[in-house]
């Protein structure tokens, strides 16, 4: 028989080979990150007729070449276009991801690692990162709960959606600051209630309250008071701020005050203890507002009695002008007419010696109308330089640019906080003040914070994943974690997009690599699209049939020749 009937029997099967390849990777070409591949043939093996021999010097012979015949071919090696990167496919999915670079994916069924190029992930009911297509875990590094730094360590499954991760825990504001300008021609200013100035800030359960801190004027317009005059919760319901301290209790800001009965509306009954409307009806009794040890009726255990006394204190400093005012109407105080005498007496006081019929020639006084010099106040005072207006200090300490409120004294689940002024101007701004309070420091620390709620989970470039909150918050999660080889070429295909380890690919070491430490990154929201060329592959397609073509003929004229061989014998 002839050889070259093997010979071309070989050349078919080679080139079926080669056929299948090429249909191989035209079947993929749409396929999720898919590597092409390509065959290279060699031949199998020759017949030496006659070796090789060398030039002779003695008979003067030149020497002559080895006469072989070549016996049929193979396929040589099929080579995967594993580095070749494939174009981006934009899918709008934040957790379709896209390996820029040589590196590959670590996957795990649960016991054994695999490595894809295939990014399309999703989370799965246990919070995990899986593949879409086959559930298997992407493989990262966890946060150092110590650092909050990614740990590099032994890759594990990454869990994205576990209960610790869907909330951020809330934070007590522990600073604040003022700014702004204080114009001592607004008329805020140098009313009877003064600016008040809203501090928005949270306790340690992350339940919201509003501080209101009112800046008022003095006889010196350089310098202002600055109290602490309500704390009113996320409902607007008042809070008890006794025990909160606030700079330096029981101060004076002096400044020359009358104050005055709106007789148009009200009046006082003979004695003093009842006061009337316009017609002579009852409004309120002194003995509804205060007990006669001078305390108010207002702390009562008794709800009935504490709110009868809290609607009668109300009418009474709206008698007087101050609506809205309680605790700035009680607390002006009156110098002793006593020559010499430093004694002071508050309207508090005043009116519960009136209610007991105490009299005291020291303290003599008009029922109509007081004439104050100032008032008592639980707060400091804020001085301004008279020169530029800026900022000059605390309670006179030039060096004190900050008070702290004692919070914590309401409960546990409050903080003190240190509130910043050194921010803050007395400027002209055509009578209106700008100046307001902002919870945390000028760089944002202490800020504070209600419980967040997730929102929404990206990827970076390096792999990390991070969460937002709705307070504003962001969280580490993890890092994905990639894997590089010597020689991306020798991994083993295992179906489904994903690679095996093998001893010429080099072995995964199982914690893995930076996907930036090569120069590569991740892109989310898009996948790697196939590396398949079909214009390479159609002309492949035709060489690979004029080669099937040929060796088909190699065996036709074989048969040819040996059926002439046959017919000799006829």
């Amino acid at each position: 028989m002839m050889r070259s009937l093997y010979s071309g029997v070989a050349g078919l099967k080679t080139h079926q080979t080669k056929m299948d390849v090429i249909g191989n990777n035209i079947a993929n070409v749409n396929t999720t990150a898919y590597k092409s591949s390509s065959i290279v043939f060699s031949d199998l093996m020759s017949q030496t007729t006659q070796k090789a021999s060398g030039a002779n010097a003695n008979t003067g012979t030149g020497g002559t070449n080895a006469k072989q015949i070549g016996l049929d071919v193979r396929s040589g090696a099929i080579n995967v276009n594993i580095t070749g990167q494939g174009s981006s496919q934009s899918t709008g999915n934040p957790f379709d991801i896209m390996i820029t670079g040589d590196n590959f994916f670590v996957v795990s069924n649960g016991s054994e690692n695999f490595f894809t190029r295939d990014g399309s992930f999703y989370v799965d009911g246990a919070g995990n990162l899986a593949m879409t297509s086959l559930g298997y875990n992407v493989m990262g590094w966890g946060v150092d709960e110590s650092t909050g730094a990614i740990k590099q360590d032994s890759v594990t499954a990454l869990r994205i959606m576990s209960a610790a991760n869907m909330t951020y825990p809330p934070e007590a504001t522990t600073r604040g600051y003022v700014s702004g300008i204080l114009d001592k021609n607004d008329k805020d200013v140098t009313s009877a209630n003064g600016k008040t100035v809203n501090l928005n800030f949270f306790d340690n359960l992350g339940y919201s309250y509003t501080a209101r801190f009112t800046f008022k004027q003095s006889a010196d317009e350089n310098n202002y008071s600055l109290e602490l005059s309500k704390l009113l919760d996320s409902n607007g319901n008042e809070v008890d701020i006794s025990g909160v301290t606030f700079g330096s209790e029981g101060a004076t800001q002096e400044k020359e005050t009358t104050v005055a009965l709106n007789t148009t509306s009200y009046q006082w009954n003979n004695d003093g203890k009842e006061l009337q409307d316009a017609a002579g009806n009852k409004v309120l009794s002194l003995s509804d507002i205060f007990n006669a040890d001078g305390t108010l009726r207002t702390e009562s255990d008794d709800s009935a009695v504490a709110e009868q006394a809290q609607k009668s204190l109300k009418e009474l400093a709206k008698a007087y002008g101050y609506e809205g005012s309680e605790d700035e109407f009680l607390n002006l105080y009156m110098d002793s007419s006593v020559k010499g005498s430093t004694d002071k007496i508050s309207i508090a006081q005043m009116l519960t010696n009136r209610m007991n019929g105490v009299a005291d020639d020291a303290f003599p006084y008009d029922q109509n109308t007081f004439t104050t010099d100032g008032r008592f106040y639980d707060g400091s005072s804020i001085q301004f330089n008279p020169d530029n207006g800026k900022f000059a200090g605390i309670n006179g300490q030039i060096t004190q640019t900050s008070i702290e409120v004692g919070f914590s004294a309401l409960g546990g689940n409050f903080a003190d906080i240190t509130v910043d002024f050194s921010d803050c101007a007395m400027f002209d701004n055509k009578g209106t003040s700008t100046i307001g309070a902002t919870s945390g420091d000028f760089d944002g620390i202490g800020t504070g914070r209600r419980l967040g709620d997730m929102i929404g989970v990206s990827v970076q470039s390096n792999g990390m994943i991070y969460a937002s909150y709705d307070n504003g918050m962001t969280k580490l999660l993890g890092q994905i974690a990639t894997a590089a080889f010597a020689n991306a070429s020798g991994l083993e295909r295992a179906g489904d997009n994903l690679y095996s380890a093998t001893l010429n690919s080099g072995e995964f070491d199982g914690i893995g690599v930076d996907v930036t430490a090569n120069g590569g990154y991740m892109s989310t929201g898009q996948l790697e699209m196939s590396n398949v060329d079909l214009s390479a592959e159609f002309t492949e397609m035709i060489t690979t049939q004029r080669g099937f073509q040929a060796n088909s003929r190699i065996i036709t004229v074989s048969d040819t020749l040996l059926e002439e061989l046959t017919n000799l014998k006829r």
